[in-house]
């Protein structure tokens, strides 16, 4: 692991190059916005708000045991001095105690993004990015056995399953295929770390990148709140087409204008 002192030196020089110029922090800042590669810590706020809040103090890198964050720098395609990492180099240990998080003065890291409803916070409820798999670079789709990825991950058995598919070439044997529940899934990276071949074959990307949206016109009769979803949307749709409505008519209106 590198030393603190390392860490340090990079916060410093980061700030040294964000007070040089306003022109070139906006540069920056306006590129970074429009590139949103860039993994964030655990109970970050979605990456615009996220660059926005971050002061770029870079305490969150200092409090990481693993020296997993790193600071941007200007040469990366990314918002300056903002922490970020790379699962390939060094994944997120996903640490229970969170201690990126707690040592978050601004708010850009929130222990409530890794809350659900009443329950405590939980690292498992990270989303920092989704794991995909490329089939045709993972050798456990071309018919070699291979478990790495579901081994290591932290939530085996939840995050990446295994498939179990006959292997069409022998027609004896089974293919055991690696499987991202994006239910679970966290966006840790170990998975990506470990993965065994040349160029990783599962990796992380950034939610939105690669989630798509039903709709609201379609509805999941099989599950039970689906169809409030709907309820909910078409009450508040109403709702502002009655606000729209009932301005209109004030503006139209004549009534108050010449009162004295």
């Amino acid at each position: 692991m590198s030393s603190r002192r390392d860490a340090l030196r990079k916060i410093f020089n980061s700030a040294m190059i964000a007070g040089s110029g306003g022109l070139v922090w906006g540069t920056v800042a306006s590129s970074a916005a429009k590139s949103p590669l860039a993994l964030r810590p655990p109970g970050a706020l979605v990456d615009d708000k996220f660059v926005q809040a971050c002061i770029k103090c870079g305490k969150c890198v200092v409090a990481c045991p693993y020296d997993t964050l790193m600071l941007a720098e200007v040469t990366e395609d990314k918002c300056l001095g903002t922490p970020f990492f790379e699962p390939r180099k060094i994944p997120c240990y996903l640490c229970t105690n969170y201690p990126c998080i707690k040592a978050c003065p601004s708010g850009a890291l929130l222990i409530d993004n890794i809350q659900q409803e009443s329950e405590p916070a939980n690292i498992e409820n990270a989303r920092m990015g989704l794991a995909v798999v490329h089939k045709e670079s993972c050798i456990a789709f071309s018919g070699i056995q291979c478990d790495v990825c579901y081994r290591a991950c932290p939530l085996m058995g939840k995050a990446i399953v295994l498939v179990k598919e006959k292997n069409e070439f022998t027609g004896k044997h089974a293919n055991l295929k690696p499987v991202v529940n994006s239910d679970y899934c966290t966006g840790c990276g170990i998975c990506e770390k470990v993965c065994i071949v040349e160029k990783a074959a599962i990796f992380i990307l950034p939610v939105d990148l690669v989630t798509g949206k039903t709709g609201d016109h379609y509805v999941n009769s099989w599950e039970k709140n689906d169809e409030k979803r709907i309820e909910n949307r078409e009450t508040l749709q109403r709702s502002t087409d009655e606000d729209v409505e009932s301005a209109i008519e004030y503006l139209n209106s004549d009534n108050e204008l010449f009162e004295e």
